[in-house]
């Protein structure tokens, strides 16, 4: 008996611990949670947790960055918008100013339609006038998409996901941020011609040792497409993301820094030629999250929106995993 109170005391002791140390440092509180850790290679596993699925009733491994809290990121505007677009049905939309993201109203896409164009137009420069900014900054309008981020639907494939790329000597943080964004609903090929999971092109595909063919997709194969995605971002991305730091004269970073993370995401979807044009129209000095900061301002010939906001994309949709899996808890 006195051993089973001595160790409900350390669980209580540890419960505590861990609400204490969340509340001061504003990350939300996670149940069922454990600490993931592996003898083999424990650096790769640091952001790696186990999360107890209730559906399932299994332990299930999950990324969670603390540093997202402690950067507090969530509180950017580019963030706020995008979670609020991920969280609106495709028949509402947003209006918010182009430069920093910074949201004007939430709309019925029915009704703006309606409107005649000297209509829009007036609205919208009298939007500019109200807020004292500049008549060269865009309005844009961005249509909800609640539909493409299923967060509950992609969520399964984070076990799996992770476990591929830390066996193939990579940080899983990569995977669960690919599938958070790429194909969260459901497989498809984009205007570009990548497909799968994590969005591989048929060549990068075929160099890490995928049949792409007229009878065979193997980026349809979740763990084949997995493994070429960690094994491009081990030889490509990262080894490209190094040298054009080093170009800029940019030394002594931490490559588990969240900043250059997204670095690597950039040249993952950019390519590294491209990030490499739009680092050198700022040429900047420190290696930081002002860096990343700067490249969503930052527009060359194959730079673009898309190319902007996807470190946004990624941060935005890991936050709203975080809040899903608190609710997701909450309510079982």
């Amino acid at each position: 008996m006195r051993f089973i109170f001595y160790i409900l005391c350390l669980f209580c002791f540890f419960q505590v611990t861990i609400a204490n140390y969340c509340f001061e440092n504003h990350i939300p509180k996670t149940k069922n949670l454990k600490f993931k850790t592996k003898n083999e290679n424990p650096k790769l596993c640091k952001n790696v947790i186990g999360i107890l699925n209730p559906q399932t009733n299994l332990n299930e491994n999950y990324i969670f960055d603390q540093s997202l809290y402690q950067l507090k990121v969530c509180e950017l505007p580019q963030v706020k918008f995008w979670r609020s677009i991920m969280n609106l049905s495709q028949d509402s939309a947003i209006l918010c100013f182009h430069d920093n993201r910074e949201i004007i109203q939430k709309i019925a896409i029915l009704d703006w339609n309606s409107k005649s164009d000297s209509l829009k137009k007036i609205y919208k420069d009298s939007v500019r006038v109200i807020k004292k900014i500049d008549t060269n900054n865009r309005i844009l309008i961005t249509s909800g998409k609640k539909f493409f981020y299923d967060f509950e639907k992609t969520s399964k494939n984070f076990h799996q996901g992770i476990n591929c790329f830390v066996a193939n000597g990579v940080d899983p943080w990569y995977a669960q941020a690919i599938l958070l964004i790429e194909s969260p609903n459901k497989l498809q090929k984009s205007s570009a011609g990548a497909y799968g999971s994590f969005q591989l092109m048929k060549s990068v595909a075929k160099k890490f040792g995928l049949k792409v063919n007229k009878n065979i997709d193997e980026r349809a194969d979740f763990e084949k497409s997995a493994f070429a995605a960690s094994g491009l971002i081990k030889k490509i991305c990262i080894p490209n993301t190094i040298k054009l730091l080093d170009s800029l004269q940019i030394q002594n970073y931490d490559q588990e820094d969240l900043w250059f993370k997204l670095l690597v995401m950039h040249v993952y979807h950019a390519g590294a030629y491209n990030v490499e044009k739009a680092l050198f129209t700022f040429n900047p000095k420190q290696g930081n999250m002002n860096l990343i900061f700067s490249l969503w301002q930052t527009q060359t010939n194959r730079f673009k929106s898309a190319s902007q906001n996807y470190s946004q994309l990624i941060l935005a949709a890991m936050l709203e995993m975080n809040d899903h899996r608190n609710l997701l808890y909450d309510t079982n």
